[in-house]
């Protein structure tokens, strides 16, 4: 499977050309949009739902869940939803399952004005189209930092020093917190920290795993430093409790989504206090390497394959209302749009410093997912100290081993 995406991204700027498709020109059929939930989605979700109207339905679904749900609701014929937001991640397993259909036909009809760079091809065809890029980064308290004598760290070491600085001056008890929920999103900080560690997590040209070695041991360890700088709750922690602990002024340090910067900047829900003194900064390195210990990732959107032929038409036209420069106009601020117009903001900052600096796309490969699951399940026990590092990752190994033997990944 060969799978090319070309961004243009830098500290100035991300910039992909489209041009705004006037008006929608539909006459019938239904459009229903699965997809994730914070403010760049809804954006996109209320600008298809002005393609509503003269026959035509746009209802959406927004779920912090979403990837759990895509495969069954896309699996039924007709399909649950006829179009998903997705990413470079998620939208792998549509992809085996044969779930989701080429848009280059509808492109041609309806989407001419559509930047070549941000459709998503596999093996020759359109499957996905672009429009915005995300990366998790650091956001800081530079107040905080200051008061415990710590500049804004650029390493993670510097980042746990500055965690116990932050704790022994008493100014916080929890100086840092990051999206370590069981499951998905622990598995996400592990992958993040294994590249930045200059891990590979397949051996070259199989799908045989290769996270069981002292690049996983020395990934987890780090994990663990963090952790203990952490809420003790930090297993449940997703990006909704993070962006609330940050909010309420729990923690000084956080490695989280740079699509909740707009969140954490806006004057709700915090303090001019708090937001006054939160930037946003690169993704640390780690263990003496040169790069990011993030990835990067686009957001798209995807057309079901299980829908009449005028279904998917109507939700094309309304996904591709959903990226016109006028929603991300309003939108500015939202995400790092990848459509004509944008314009980079503070909110933006941590993402373009993080993509600068070299920072590795995520492995977006047929049994990468299958690995991400293995890792999610399988390395609580080590944080709470119940495990070794190395029965952790053995244990995901066989994990993996089992479900690629299942998929007809491995023999």
């Amino acid at each position: 499977m060969s799978i090319k995406s070309k961004f243009i991204l830098s500290a100035a700027a991300v910039f992909l050309g489209t041009t705004a498709y006037a008006g929608c020109g539909l006459s019938g059929g239904n459009v229903s949009i699965l997809g994730n939930e914070f403010a760049a989605i809804q954006a996109v979700a209320e600008g298809a739902k002005q393609c509503a109207g003269d026959g035509v339905t746009v209802e959406s679904n927004l779920n912090k869940d979403y990837r759990e749900l895509q495969v069954a609701a896309l699996t039924a014929n007709p399909a649950q939803y006829t179009a998903v937001t997705t990413t470079n991640a998620a939208i792998v397993p549509l992809l085996n399952s044969d779930l989701i259909r080429p848009l280059d036909e509808l492109i041609a009809k309806h989407g001419q004005h559509l930047s070549k760079s941000q459709m998503i091809t596999v093996d020759g065809k359109v499957m996905a189209v672009a429009f915005m890029a995300n990366a998790q980064h650091l956001f800081i308290r530079e107040d905080i930092l200051k008061a415990a004598g710590v500049k804004a760290p650029q390493t993670y070491e510097e980042v746990i020093a500055a965690g116990k600085a932050i704790k022994d001056a008493g100014l916080l008890q929890y100086p840092f917190a990051t999206t370590s929920k069981t499951g998905w999103d622990l598995a996400q900080e592990f992958v993040n920290m294994y590249l930045g560690h200059g891990g590979s997590f397949f051996k070259p040209g199989t799908a045989e795993p290769n996270v069981n070695n002292e690049t996983g041991v020395a990934a987890l360890n780090t994990l663990k430093e963090l952790v203990a700088l952490s809420n003790p709750d930090y297993l449940t922690f997703d990006s909704n409790a993070v962006q609330a602990s940050w909010e309420a002024g729990e923690v000084a340090m956080a490695h989280l989504w740079g699509s909740r910067g707009t969140g954490i900047l806006d004057d709700e829900g915090s303090t001019a206090e708090i937001v006054g003194n939160t930037a946003l900064i690169a993704s640390p390195t780690v263990g003496g390497g040169s790069t990011p210990a993030s990835t990067l990732w686009w957001d798209g959107f995807v057309i079901a394959s299980n829908v009449s032929d005028e279904d998917a038409e109507a939700s094309f036209v309304a996904m591709v209302n959903g990226i016109s420069p006028e929603v991300v106009k309003a939108n500015n601020d939202a995400a790092v749009w990848l459509v004509k117009g944008y314009e980079p903001s503070p909110a933006s900052a941590g993402v373009s410093a993080t993509a600068t600096g070299g920072t590795k796309p995520y492995p977006m490969i047929p049994f990468m997912g299958l690995m991400h699951t293995a890792l999610g399940a399988e390395l609580t026990e080590f944080l709470q100290g119940s495990e070794s590092a190395e029965q952790a990752l053995a244990d995901a190994e066989a994990s993996y081993v089992a479900a690629a033997k299942e998929k007809g990944f491995l023999n």
